[in-house]
């Protein structure tokens, strides 16, 4: 189903749920793997203050990234974070006719209507499982934007389907920002060259715990990159960050993100099957979930929200994605202990 219009409050995101009143709350509401970052990359960081007198550099991170996704460098732009380059897009590129799939991260629908765009959307459907129909697209549209894992349905979507979406003369954009949460990340197109008009969006600010970092990197034919690089603001991303990309493409942290997407997974069955025993009071999570976040249906949604921050924990609400309503949250995955408590909150919380 495709609809035009606005709506939802695109710019509400999860960190909205733990600011001022919310500071103290056990955070189940923003994506961020929790007890990041690591040791070794906050000594890493530290390292790197002794260069601000100098201005960026990117040539060495930008390598480091190609290499990681086997590409060539001019396939590559680092950015100040994901969300920057839904920026870059919509300034950049001279699109007729863009179409946002949904259910899914607002900022590229917000960051097209802010550059002029009129946004055409692409409802996902409950029924369905949110799952995604390529035909629902419409043939004359020159941009597309889909997320893989989908937040906040945590849907991964096969990576044949999303490919099915690629035309000549359309920039097809796949937004990869928790595909490093997915187990061998399977169904990622990071790395593919063989898609016509494909970008990927990276962002390294959920796995290693960087959002007050902000660092993320484009993967894309080199003419779109040139393009995006024109509209990109002087030394965009600073050193901290370029060093905090140089060591988050590299060997050890690869290794690290592998070992923390198995643990993601098996958290995730533990929260999953702990909503699920809750079926008989009107929960219903989008199952199979696969990032590190689930998307919940349940009766008084906003109630139960409230109810749940009197004992001491925030969940995102869900009404502000457009193709959902206020019958959804989405929970973050987090430790066992973690989720035991909210699972026990829960149940006080529930009508």
């Amino acid at each position: 189903m495709r609809t035009e219009g606005t709506g939802p409050d695109l710019r509400h995101h999860g960190d909205a749920e733990v600011r001022d009143d919310g500071a103290e709350l056990v955070d189940l509401a923003v994506n961020v793997r929790a007890d990041t970052p690591p040791a070794w990359l906050r000594e890493e960081l530290a390292g790197s203050l002794s260069a601000l007198a100098a201005y960026p550099d990117g040539r060495a991170a930008r390598a480091a990234v190609a290499e990681r996704h086997g590409v060539p460098v001019e396939r590559v732009l680092l950015t100040a974070g994901a969300a920057e380059a839904f920026v870059l897009l919509a300034r950049a590129l001279k699109v007729r006719r863009p179409v946002v799939v949904h259910p899914q991260f607002t900022e590229p629908e917000a960051a097209l209507r802010d550059a002029g765009h009129s946004v055409d959307r692409v409802l996902l459907r409950e029924a369905e499982g949110f799952r995604l129909d390529p035909s629902a697209v419409p043939a004359d549209a020159d941009l597309v934007v889909i997320g893989n894992p989908t937040n906040p349905t945590s849907v991964l979507h096969p990576a044949e389907a999303v490919v099915r979406l690629a035309r000549p003369g359309r920039v097809l954009v796949v937004d990869e920002a928790f595909m490093d949460a997915v187990p061998g990340e399977r169904e990622a197109l990071a790395g593919r060259t063989d898609v016509p008009g494909l970008v990927v969006l990276r962002s390294l600010t959920k796995t290693w715990g960087l959002a007050g970092l902000r660092i993320g990197y484009v993967l894309a034919p080199p003419e779109i990159v040139a393009e995006l690089a024109r509209v990109q603001p002087l030394w965009p991303v600073s050193t901290p960050a370029l060093v905090a990309a140089r060591a988050c493409v590299g060997p050890r942290a690869l290794a690290e993100a592998g070992h923390a997407a198995h643990r993601i997974a098996a958290d995730r069955a533990h929260l999953v099957a702990g909503l699920s025993a809750f079926a008989s009071r009107g929960v219903r999570v989008v199952a199979p979930a696969e990032a590190p976040f689930v998307l919940v249906r349940m009766d008084a949604a906003a109630v139960v929200r409230r109810r749940l921050r009197e004992r001491g924990y925030a969940v995102r609400r869900g009404d502000t994605f457009p193709g959902l309503g206020e019958e959804w949250v989405r929970v973050a995955v987090r430790d066992r202990g973690t989720v035991d408590g909210f699972l026990r909150a829960l149940s006080d919380a529930l009508p």
